[in-house]
């Protein structure tokens, strides 16, 4: 609701292009370095002190974005939003939490629909407000609102989560990698050290378990998750070369108005929202399967993205886009299964959050690499986007081990 209309708005406050894009690079920066440590923190007090911090914060910053008058309080309302608002993260480790692991990437597809919901709806209502007098402020208040009221519910509702303690318990180092070799045997040395040291210790300062928990992280990504993490960020700036000048793209080789094209990304927002409902019955088409749904989706997203830089009739971007907003959907939730999969439950918290500060560092490679493609032709960034998946193809099949499978069952019996 808010986001589209921020550029606008901080040019209405007086901000040089040059201003504005430093301001708006904030956002981004911010939720690299915090989304990590943000989603420790919740592994260590717990997913619901977590989230209901988070969401008073964010609700704090919006308030503060409602009452920007120059581009100060502007940029000072990006800075509790770009550090707290991780609550999208936090509630898919809640519900990683809550579910079997069977169950979770049904429950997590779902979580994603209702969250396309909200990517449908939002821009409807900004757009709309942003016509009226003072709109902009008028929906910041409204974003304020809206989280202290997910904050009351947060409050309110009895959760049934058990805290999430990596520095008592240890990482759960899976078994099983549909991604990688078998788990490092120093990162197994690593995990039983720790356990020991927090055996040790009856009292930890939370700050110093957030510590301990990340460096624990680490030895684990270093070793037995690097190829989950850089799928993760090849197939996410893919996906933002692609969406990164499509207005611009088609109005060039189209001749289609911006308006037009709007109704195109909100017609794909639908149905990518909609592909929540398809994963249930894809993964046991696949047998839980998920290493073999991204590489086929991958497949898919890399056969489409080819087909619409070398189209030349509008028929088929739609067809395209129709098509990429289900590969994308599925995607992404098997790509968050696989990081539980492997780094285990009792750290879900922190793993998604490495998984969003991986997005993060797309959201800001990708506007640098699409300028500069763009030169060259208006189908740079799409072309580009589509090596860099080959390319996260290639580490999929180079890095499957034999009999995967196997350990997936003996992973699911524990």
């Amino acid at each position: 609701m808010v986001v589209p209309l921020l550029s606008l708005h901080v040019k209405s406050l007086g901000a040089s292009p040059t201003v504005a894009g430093i301001v708006g690079s904030t956002y981004g920066i911010l939720q690299l370095f915090s989304s990590t440590l943000v989603g420790c923190w919740s592994d260590v007090v717990g997913r619901r002190s977590s989230l209901l911090m988070c969401l008073l914060l964010s609700a704090l910053g919006y308030l503060i974005l409602g009452a920007s008058t120059n581009v100060f309080l502007f940029a000072l309302a990006r800075v509790p939003v770009g550090l707290f608002k991780h609550t999208l993260s936090i509630s898919r480790a809640l519900l990683s939490d809550l579910v079997v692991e069977k169950e979770r990437p049904l429950v997590i597809g779902r979580f994603n629909t209702a969250s396309g919901v909200g990517f449908i709806l939002g821009p409807a209502v900004g757009g709309y407000l942003t016509e009226l007098d003072g709109g902009f402020y008028v929906a910041s208040l409204i974003c304020f609102s809206v989280f202290l009221l997910n904050a009351g519910l947060v409050w309110l509702f009895p959760w049934g989560e058990e805290r999430c303690n990596t520095t008592k318990t240890g990482l759960q180092l899976g078994e099983s990698h549909p991604l990688s070799r078998e788990t490092d045997d120093r990162v197994q040395d690593a995990a039983t050290a720790h356990e020991a040291t927090a055996a040790r210790k009856s009292l930890w300062h939370p700050w110093t378990e957030v510590t301990l928990a990340l460096r624990n992280i680490k030895t684990l990504i270093l070793s037995d998750m690097w190829d989950i993490f850089s799928v993760r960020l090849l197939m996410a700036v893919a996906i933002m070369l692609y969406y990164s000048n499509f207005i611009l793209a088609l109005e060039e080789r189209f001749g289609v108005k911006p308006k037009t094209t709007g109704y195109l990304i909100s017609y794909s927002s639908a149905l990518g929202a909609l592909a929540g409902f398809a994963v249930g019955p894809i993964m046991r088409l696949y047998k839980h399967d998920s290493h073999r749904i991204l590489l086929h989706s991958s497949l898919l997203t890399l056969a489409l993205l080819l087909l619409y830089s070398t189209t030349r009739t509008m028929g088929v971007v739609v067809f395209c886009s129709t098509l990429l907003s289900f590969s994308t959907a599925l995607g992404r939730t098997c790509i968050t299964e696989l990081q539980l999969t492997v780094g285990g439950t009792q750290a879900c918290g922190t793993l998604i959050g490495v998984g969003q500060s991986v997005t993060a560092v797309g959201r800001i490679v990708a506007p640098l690499l699409s300028g500069v493609v763009q030169e060259v032709s208006p189908c740079g960034p799409p072309g580009l986007g589509a090596a860099l998946v080959l390319v996260a193809i290639l580490i999929m099949s180079l890095r499957k081990p034999p009999g995967s499978g196997d350990r997936r069952e003996r992973s699911k019996c524990e």
